[in-house]
């Protein structure tokens, strides 16, 4: 195994998994009819509207009494949020912590209306005395104010509905200073002489969108976790196949995007099913809590906690267990997780993402100095027997099976593996891999600068010196370790590697902090060859 199909092996890797990424996205989007209304089906249940979902009991027609629709602002340190009085529902949540662009003022929008699309958050109270299952329609809350400011630790947002018959229902969302959580307090005091029966759901809806092209973001849908389910996704696609239907205790659902996400962690002690809908382009999953009955002259309270903002793993874990695994590293997550951790330490004493990467890539290319060796050992071994290897051909001809036994003796009397080179490099590969989701996907390297004309890590280089350094740097390489394959179509593949590798990193956006990791990892690897070999030339071994 040379050097230079390390790299080809590296290359094919991920122009593999591109191309994987953008035939997903042209061909395998969900099959939406916008004619035809899809709903979960629940046994004798009616929805009574697209955005509630259906009951767990028949639907009873509520009569309510008519106020005047509003939105009610508050304002936090972290959070700017619009609540429609109609249903009580968020519409609108900019992150003052996280600009919209780099460079902007202007906070980032993660909840609301842009580019013809909609996202928000919903709430409300279903089942047999539910106002959000009338037929005339959701409840409208009045507010006593119709802005809030915090101004000190804990800010609370109450939203009230009387019905036509004296019951009080009471929304109360608490805002707490640098958070991204909001709790849902919902309170149901039955003032009439009948008892009532309610059940809370809470969902997010989302306009239908498509994944970008390929390197842009990851993973954009739906999630959930359930007891037995730490952390499932469950894509649009999905919910145009089939409707989610999960009972549990406890759980969560959210939508991911990258670098962000918005949650709904209920009640982790009752009993919950989790549901998708996918209505004229609409896609929505939520959770409906068992039915609550509260009786005549006596009140409830029902909670929910609502989370809106970055991928932050210890703040989504500190609200529900499994909630940090929306930050999603894919299946190498177990090792991804650990070198965040690293990199935050890092970070934390140098106060820079960009040498903090470049800290992390030395420890890392140290721990794995004993792999390398091992890789560049055997390569040498092998390259030293190419002689003997060539006699053996003319020797044996077109004898495949002595020339096999020659080579194998050959093999154990020189104390080669003809393996040595290829597992070190798969050892190495899935902690490549996992490097790579810590980059693409950590909030933190989100608009971070380091130096000079770098001055968003998650961005692709503006001035492509990266990938150019990155390509000489390959090129470099190829010189210290000379081509020895004789194939001439392997040959040019080999030359043309660095042109290739340069071309890849320029047209296609990979974040600029992961182009340095990938250049430092690169230098390190040449220091240590060159090391490895002056090592083995003082043993009189001629290895270049």
């Amino acid at each position: 195994m040379e050097s230079q199909r390390t790299f080809l092996f590296i290359g094919l890797l991920l122009v593999s998994y591109l191309l994987f990424q953008e035939w997903n996205t042209a061909y395998n989007q969900p099959k939406i009819d916008t004619s035809a209304t899809t709903q979960v089906t629940t046994p004798t249940s009616t929805p009574v509207s697209d955005d509630v979902p259906a009951s767990s009991q028949d639907d009873v027609p509520v009569a309510q009494t008519k106020a005047i629709r509003s939105t009610v602002s508050v304002k936090t340190d972290v959070l700017d949020v619009k609540i429609d009085t109609k249903g009580g529902d968020i519409v609108e949540a900019k992150l003052l912590q996280h600009a919209e662009t780099h460079g902007s003022e202007e906070p980032y929008l993660l909840l609301g209306e842009f580019e013809n699309k909609q996202y928000i958050a919903q709430s409300g109270l279903i089942g047999l005395n539910g106002p959000d299952a009338s037929r005339d329609g959701r409840p409208v809350y009045e507010s006593t104010q119709s802005a809030y400011t915090l101004e000190g630790d804990e800010l609370r947002v109450p939203l009230t509905f009387v019905d036509s018959k004296g019951i009080v229902y009471t929304k109360t969302y608490v805002f707490k200073a640098g958070k991204y959580d909001v709790a849902l307090e919902y309170d149901v005091n039955n003032t009439s002489a009948d008892p009532i029966q309610v059940q809370l759901y809470t969902q997010v809806k989302r306009t239908v969108q498509n994944k970008g092209s390929m390197v842009d973001q990851t993973y954009l849908g739906a999630a959930y976790g359930t007891n037995e389910e730490p952390y499932e996704k469950y894509s649009f696609d999905d919910m145009s196949e089939a409707n989610l239907n999960k009972n549990t205790q406890g759980g969560y659902i959210a939508f991911i995007q990258h670098y962000f996400v918005s949650a709904w962690v209920p009640n982790q002690t009752v009993n919950s099913t989790i549901y998708t809908l996918l209505r004229n382009g609409q896609g929505i999953i939520g959770v409906k809590n068992e039915p609550v009955n509260v009786a005549a002259n006596s009140s409830s309270t029902m909670n929910a906690t609502y989370y809106m903002g970055p991928k932050d793993s210890d703040a989504l874990e500190a609200i529900q267990e499994d909630l940090d695994l929306t930050v999603d590293y894919g299946w190498l997550f177990f090792i991804s997780q650990p070198l965040f951790v690293l990199l935050k330490l890092i970070y934390g004493v140098v106060g820079n993402w960009g040498i903090a990467i470049i800290a992390i890539t030395i420890l890392v290319k140290t721990a794995l100095y004993p792999l390398t060796k091992a890789q560049y050992t055997s390569m040498a071994k092998m390259r030293m027997l190419q002689p003997k290897m060539q006699a053996l051909k003319e020797r044996y001809g077109d004898d495949r099976q002595k020339f096999g036994q020659a080579t194998m003796e050959l093999y154990r009397k020189e104390k080669v593996n003809p393996m040595g080179g290829c597992l070190p490099l798969l050892l190495q590969m899935p902690i490549f891999l996992a490097l790579f989701y810590v980059f693409l996907e950590s909030t933190e390297l989100r608009h971070a600068e380091f130096m000079l004309w770098l001055t968003d890590l998650s961005a692709k280089d503006p001035y492509y010196v990266l990938p150019i350094l990155f390509g000489a740097s390959m090129f470099l390489t190829q010189k210290l370790q000379p081509m020895t394959v004789t194939d001439p179509m392997q040959q040019k593949m080999m030359t043309y590697m660095p042109l290739v590798f340069t071309f890849f990193f320029i047209i296609f956006p990979f974040p600029s902090g992961l182009v340095l990791y990938w250049l430092v990892s690169n230098l390190i690897t040449i220091a240590q060859m060159l090391y490895i070999y002056r090592g083995m030339e003082k043993k009189g071994l001629k290895v270049r």
